[in-house]
């Protein structure tokens, strides 16, 4: 006991930082590293992208009970949230919210019965998609080189539940692998890229990706 007293007494101004920061990014906000390419090229391998904690909850600190709500994910956004049925943390984008009839026939993306329009770059690979009055313009990925994954269903998002679909479509396990996102899963939202690390050259910070926007 005398041992933590004296601890306390040197280092008080240090331990209460230590708790006051582990508050902080326990529920306002975080960051969390990217380790795949599931969200190319919105988010590339090495992004550090900055978690808003308090987009949607005020949470108790060091758990996931919402003690309020603030907001409601919205389609396009990009959130994190704590998988059960993938066992891990995820970072995809809202595509359907509680209400909406989502559908994808041969890759393209129907939601509530408005198709998605795709403009395609020169490559063939990058598509700008937008739904027209339900989901603003995002870049996409179809990579030529893998098999559409699952090209083909249909379902109507019951309440407090999220279709999320990576961008990278055809190199993503999202709802159409792990299901529907329950709503309680949800830590907040992605908005900015915090910074990004090149591992292909060093881990060298890449300086056009400091504080981008998604």
């Amino acid at each position: 006991m005398e041992l933590i007293k004296r601890l306390w007494s040197e280092n008080r101004s240090f331990i209460v930082f230590v708790l006051l920061m582990c508050v902080f990014r326990s529920a306002i906000a975080d960051w969390n590293t990217v380790p795949t390419a599931s969200m190319q090229p919105s988010i590339a391998v090495g992004d550090r992208i900055g978690i808003n904690k308090l987009a949607y909850d005020v949470k108790l600190p060091f758990t996931n009970h919402s003690l309020r709500r603030l907001a409601e994910p919205a389609r396009g956004d990009v959130i994190v949230f704590e998988s059960d049925a993938a066992n891990t943390r995820l970072v995809k984008r809202v595509i359907g919210v509680p209400g909406d009839n989502i559908a994808m026939s041969g890759e393209t993306l129907v939601i509530n019965g408005q198709v998605a329009n795709y403009q395609s770059g020169d490559d063939k690979v990058f598509y700008t998609e937008s739904v027209a009055g339900e989901l603003k313009p995002h870049q996409v990925k179809y990579d030529n080189k893998r098999p559409p994954q699952r090209a083909n269903f249909a379902v109507t998002v019951p309440d407090d539940y999220y279709l999320v679909l990576g961008d990278n479509r055809r190199n993503s396990a999202d709802s159409r692998v792990y299901g529907l996102v329950p709503r309680e899963e949800i830590i907040g939202q992605a908005s900015r890229v915090v910074m990004s690390f090149d591992y292909d050259n060093f881990y060298l910070p890449r300086s056009d990706r400091f504080w981008l926007p998604l």
